[in-house]
């Protein structure tokens, strides 16, 4: 299907990536989606809802204890290499706030295995 379109004429040529998120964003493989045009306005993106694996399901690589001076993103760069993977930290060890899993120096968190 060939489109005028030249936004989209620009994605299917690998211009312009049809997914905006970093490599290791938590949202790179959550599906944009698209509202309905209302009236005048254009149809509005929006991202469906990301499910988190319960904890219990991530498969853990290892526990580490909690520094004194840690941070989420710190402890991601350390354990992951990756300070962008915190969000994999929390997710594994089940917290909404990722400054609650480094809030507490001696606490453990958990460590996923990382696949693909």
């Amino acid at each position: 299907m060939s489109t005028t379109d030249p936004v989209q004429m620009l994605i299917d040529a690998g211009a312009i990536p049809s997914n905006p998120f970093d490599e290791h964003s938590r949202y790179l493989k959550v599906e944009i989606a698209l509202l309905p045009a209302h009236g005048a306005q254009p149809p509005t993106p929006y991202l469906r809802r990301r499910f988190i694996a319960q904890p219990s399901d991530i498969a853990l690589a290892a526990w580490v204890t909690i520094g004194a001076s840690d941070r989420p993103d710190l402890l991601a760069a350390r354990t992951l290499g990756e300070a962008l993977a915190w969000w994999r930290l929390a997710d594994a060890s089940g917290v909404d706030d990722p400054n609650a899993m480094t809030d507490t120096p001696g606490a453990r968190a958990a460590v996923p295995v990382i696949t693909g």
